[in-house]
């Protein structure tokens, strides 16, 4: 398949010791099953895992020789929202946008449609460069991925 190393295992935690690389995502790009990446200090890895995965800011790949990246969240273009938070929290989330939340405003990716809707929300809407490190699914862990809210037509 390839010559180089391969990223084989995910950890949620810091592993002891020093790592051999840095490893920095935006969002889009910390959700991997396979894909060739190159570390902070230039040398090239391929992440082969079994299922999909989202890697968190600090997740820790496992390379198949036994070294160890850390995964860092990239800076990136994102919409700081200030208003009623719980208020735009929950429209944000009725549209399956990912969100992080921080005590006096969220954190989305830019959107013009949904900063439209913000704003006549009465929102208070930035555009920043920022890290991204949105909540989780409603489950644990993971991304909110869309979903239909139909019903299907075996439902009575």
């Amino acid at each position: 398949m390839t010559d180089l190393p391969r990223a084989i295992k995910v950890h949620s935690v810091i592993l002891g010791g020093a790592h051999a690389g840095g490893c920095t995502l935006d969002y889009d790009g910390r959700f991997v099953r396979r894909k060739r990446l190159m570390t902070d200090e230039g040398w090239p890895f391929v992440v082969d895992l079994a299922q999909t995965t989202s890697l968190d800011d600090g997740a820790v790949l496992e390379l198949d020789d036994g070294r160890t990246v850390m995964v860092h969240a990239a800076q990136e273009p994102l919409l700081k929202v200030k208003g009623n938070l719980p208020r735009l929290a929950w429209h944000i989330g009725n549209r399956h946008t990912p969100c992080e939340m921080n005590g006096d405003h969220l954190l989305i990716q830019r959107d013009p449609v949904i900063a439209h809707m913000l704003t006549h929300l009465d929102a208070e809407v930035t555009e920043v460069v920022s890290r991204f490190r949105p909540e989780g699914g409603a489950y644990g862990h993971g991304r909110t991925l869309p979903h239909a809210h139909g019903h299907s037509a075996h439902e009575h």
